[in-house]
């Protein structure tokens, strides 16, 4: 380990920790689409993810353990990039369904908010919508 990468901040943990996991979930299945491969892309860019650590994450994306974000808005964003990654090639898998139940707990979700909110997405993402109709849709009629 090199002395700088001592000092890392903790927005960069998080952030390669968050594209790992949006890693893990496009690979959950035989191999990454083409469309999760320009989401991911996308990610990389806006997580400010490095080249190298792009393709350290890539081959061994549980090497970063899940780093939960620090507030409820955080939280929602990354529960909404996890749907982007899922819905990438508008289909979700037993195993996507699973692991995003999985993730929305581990980012901080408590086990019947986190069914709620698995549940009440995939009747959302069924459309793409942005940031701000999802956070909408999400508590409303709760």
């Amino acid at each position: 380990m090199s002395f700088s990468s001592l000092f890392e901040s903790g927005e960069s943990a998080r952030n390669k920790s968050h594209f790992a996991t949006l890693v893990t979930i496009a690979q959950s299945h035989e191999d990454l689409k083409p469309e999760e491969q320009v989401v991911l892309e996308r990610f990389k860019s806006k997580l400010d993810i490095s080249d190298a650590d792009y393709a350290a994450i890539l081959k061994n994306p549980a090497a970063y353990p899940v780093t939960p974000p620090t507030s409820a808005d955080e939280r929602i964003q990354w529960l909404h990039d996890l749907f982007k990654i899922v819905f990438a090639d508008h289909e979700m898998d037993e195993n996507e369904h699973r692991l995003l139940k999985k993730y929305a707990t581990a980012i901080g979700y408590n086990d019947e908010d986190a069914q709620y909110l698995v549940a009440r997405s995939v009747e959302i993402f069924s459309g793409h919508l942005n940031l701000e109709d999802y956070r909408y849709l999400l508590n409303k009629n709760r």
